[in-house]
């Protein structure tokens, strides 16, 4: 895939995940496209894994099935990028 359909599945997923997850997590265009790329690798290598079992570093395609992969996969990737970032003093 070229890097154009990157940047546009990366918008359209970080989008999607942002506006599904609950809370504000802030951040512009730019952590939002980088959120969405992470997010449809980490979809479509969960995708893979569940298909297959075996674990491959893969991405999501620009279609309507990629990017219902890429978007749980950019709600993960919020998931866990929220856990870093909130940190708690006791």
């Amino acid at each position: 895939m070229n890097i154009i359909a990157w940047a546009i599945l990366g918008i359209l997923a970080g989008a999607i995940g942002k506006a599904i997850y609950p809370g504000s997590q802030g951040g512009g265009i730019l952590s939002t496209m980088i959120l969405g790329i992470i997010g449809a690798f980490l979809g479509g290598s969960i995708f893979t894994l569940l298909q297959t079992g075996q674990i491959q570093l893969t991405a999501a395609t620009l279609s309507i099935p990629g990017l219902f992969v890429a978007v749980i996969g950019s709600i993960i990737a919020i998931y866990l990028w929220g856990l870093f970032t909130n940190r708690r003093s006791v």
